[in-house]
């Protein structure tokens, strides 16, 4: 059984990762450690 990670990544690193991924400059290898930050961004709860 998996454990559930209790990392997570704050709004700004979160932030400059959307940035990374949108660039279609950005290589590879930097899209997929942006991806990996942004899923363990804690989203907000609705009201």
């Amino acid at each position: 059984m998996a454990k559930k990670p209790n990392e997570t990544t704050s709004a700004r690193v979160a932030t400059t990762a959307s940035k990374l991924l949108r660039n279609p400059r950005t290589s590879p290898a930097v899209k997929t450690v942006a991806a990996s930050a942004l899923t363990q961004r804690v989203k907000p709860k609705g009201k």
